[in-house]
């Protein structure tokens, strides 16, 4: 196993980490939800050093902070991250993306998996971005509900990539839209973005909070307050698509034609 961590350390500085950052970051993967004191014994670093180095891996988004002292604890966020963390710095070749995709499959087998439910806040624009990143990791069809105004509102740039990126993974989505003019819009787009649309009427069923239920996983993004939250836990996610199919029954009854 130590040669294998050498191994997946060695990658992970290739691609831009410190020696410490993918020390701290494989410990975290090994040991899922942690706190500062067992990361650290872990990676082998001090404890000062540790909360340094995991603050810059939540900056980077490869982990998340939760809880206050003395109960912060840290975990792993999804490997990835670290292909969109390449694409934001834009100082990396592209086979240096292909090589960040065949890490993060890598990584991902050694990423101890939580049993219990997980609840993860993110704040701010970088925080919102992160939430659809996460989306981004789907194996099924994505069920949605969708203010289009909102979601283009503040850095309407990176949502055309973000379809793209989503429709080139082959990953669909089913969304239910108030009938604004952005949403009539967005809904010609359809077929290019692997998206299938119900457009209901506005004045009875406007929402603002998007919500994303994916996999075991809930996302919710607050445009208005600047706050995503990811919720994964597999029997809440599945009362979800369940109340969602209900829903796009009912919104295909009301929509208008």
């Amino acid at each position: 196993m130590k040669k294998t961590e050498n191994k997946l350390k060695e990658s992970l500085i290739s691609l831009g980490l410190s020696d410490k950052e993918a020390s701290v970051y494989l410990a975290l993967l090994e040991l899922g939800r942690s706190t500062v004191s067992k990361i650290s014994r872990k990676a082998d670093v001090n404890r000062a050093t540790g909360y340094v180095i995991l603050d810059s891996l939540v900056n980077m988004g490869l982990a998340h902070i939760s809880g206050k002292e003395p109960k912060q604890e840290y975990t792993a966020e999804s490997p990835d991250n670290l292909v969109r963390l390449l694409r934001e710095r834009k100082t990396k070749a592209e086979t240096a993306l292909v090589t960040a995709e065949a890490l993060a499959l890598e990584l991902k087998s050694i990423q101890k998996k939580e049993d219990r439910p997980q609840v993860k806040f993110y704040e701010g624009i970088e925080g919102m971005k992160q939430v659809y990143e996460d989306t981004l990791t789907s194996s099924e069809t994505i069920r949605a509900y969708a203010a289009v105004e909102d979601v283009h509102s503040l850095f309407g740039n990176y949502f055309p990539t973000y379809y793209k990126r989503r429709a080139g993974k082959g990953i669909s989505i089913r969304a239910i839209f108030p009938d604004t003019p952005a949403s009539i819009e967005r809904a010609k787009l359809d077929s290019e973005e692997a998206r299938e649309s119900v457009l209901v009427p506005k004045e009875k069923y406007e929402f603002h909070p998007e919500i994303n239920i994916y996999d075991n996983k809930i996302m919710i993004a607050s445009w208005r307050e600047k706050l995503g939250i990811i919720i994964e836990s597999k029997e809440i996610a599945e009362a979800m698509k369940t109340v969602f199919e209900l829903s796009w029954i009912g919104a295909k009854h009301v929509a208008r034609k």
